[in-house]
């Protein structure tokens, strides 16, 4: 690759990579923390389950409101805001563990609060992304956005594990700290300083995204597959219960074990900027989302650190390759005017396969156990992955990513 078709020649994307790289240690160190602390409480996974869900719950709410802001007013200003509630998040945490840590509803409400500033920031932060960079170069940019990203993912829950089993006010103070540098490098952004220029807000333009997800196959496809496979698959949720219950490796072994799906999406994204899915694109999103299944019945059924740690790995690099891909499409697809509006109605898929997710695999662990409901979750991902074939035959077609092009917008 020449140098001049490198996303890295240009500033605000380095910046908002940036951007990313704080924010992503800063959340993923408080996640493991949290998680150990909940589970410490009371000693039952249902509180780490209710945790996703109170996270979950801001995102239907807000998201389709959060998603036209991002396509009506400056998206730098609506992503500034989103890690300023961060920081502000943060900083509550500090203060509940010096408290004493010993009530779960703190945690709750301060779950809730992280949920309300993921509904206001990530269509924001999506719908920047493609104008950092030009169109021929955005599928790499997307991919070393990821390296980045599962950087963090991977640092975070380290360090995070690490400084916890120092001192655990210390992750929250760091993770403080991370988030005011985050705000400082949007701020510094050039672009998403004006505004977006979307349609004055009534009913038929808040839902002008669900309508071109909705009539456009390729893209109900592949954020729907991501909505049922992660819903149904996640078992990160559990890894407090694995790590104490199971595999007896402690905090410092839960942030390792958070980190291992980092580690293998790492890997992977650092492939796809030097050998980006070029062909069968469709088939190929289809075939690593059955095999993230597989990744998570050997996780379920492994007694063995080492055995899940490669587990985990495996299913963080497959599920890479259905991001980027998933990712590549939807702003290829979708028009400039709808971005806000579409990846806000992606986020609360994602985030019900996510949040909702995680309340899911607390509540099947708290009836079945931990082993079964992940057992039997990552047989189920492997089923909607070949149904998906037959439900989105469109999406499964999907050849070359450049031939795509923007859907018609009938509503802006």
């Amino acid at each position: 690759m020449r140098a001049v078709d490198s996303p890295l020649r240009h500033r605000d994307f380095v910046l908002f990579l940036g951007v990313m790289l704080a924010s992503g240690f800063a959340l993923e160190m408080s996640f493991v923390a949290v998680g150990w602390q909940v589970y410490a409480v009371h000693g039952d996974p249902l509180d780490l389950g209710l945790v996703g869900l109170a996270m979950f719950i801001p995102l239907p709410l807000l998201a389709l409101p959060a998603g036209h802001l991002a396509d009506r007013f400056p998206r730098r200003t609506l992503l500034a805001l989103a890690i300023a509630l961060e920081a502000a998040v943060a900083v509550g945490l500090l203060a509940v563990t010096r408290a004493g840590a010993d009530r779960t509803w703190p945690f709750f409400l301060l779950a809730f609060a992280t949920g309300v500033a993921a509904s206001l920031g990530s269509p924001a932060s999506r719908a920047l992304t493609p104008s950092l960079v030009p169109r021929e170069v955005l599928v790499r940019a997307l991919a070393q956005r990821s390296v980045v990203f599962q950087a963090s993912v991977i640092g975070g829950p380290a360090l995070g594990g690490l400084l916890f089993a120092l001192r655990a006010d210390l992750v929250y103070g760091v993770s403080a700290a991370l988030s005011v540098v985050a705000l400082a490098a949007t701020l510094l952004l050039r672009a998403g300083r004006d505004p977006a220029g979307g349609a004055a807000p009534d009913l038929a333009s808040l839902l002008g995204g669900v309508r071109l997800v909705r009539r456009t196959p390729v893209l109900l496809g592949a954020i729907s597959l991501d909505l049922f496979a992660v819903l149904f698959g996640g078992a990160v949720a559990l890894l407090p219960v694995f790590a104490k219950d199971i595999l007896g490796v402690g905090p410092a072994g839960l942030g390792i074990l958070r980190a291992a799906p980092a580690a293998g999406a790492l890997l992977a994204a650092i492939v796809l900027t030097r050998r980006p899915v070029r062909e069968r694109a469709g088939r190929t999103l289809l075939t690593v989302v059955a095999l993230y299944g597989v990744s998570i019945v050997v996780f379920g059924l492994s007694t063995s650190i080492w055995l899940s740690l490669l587990a985990l790995a495996a299913g963080g690099a497959v599920d890479m390759v259905s991001v980027v891909l998933r990712q590549t499409i939807l702003p290829l697809v979708t028009p400039d005017e709808l971005r806000g509006r579409v990846n806000a109605v992606e986020m609360v898929f994602i985030s019900a396969s996510n949040e909702l997710g995680a309340f899911e695999s607390g509540l099947a662990a708290a009836l079945v156990g931990a082993v079964p409901a992940v057992v039997v979750g990552g047989v189920l991902t492997v089923a909607i992955a070949v149904g998906w074939t037959r439900f989105f035959p469109a999406l499964a077609r999907v050849d070359r990513l450049d031939e795509l092009r923007p859907a018609v917008s009938a509503v802006s």
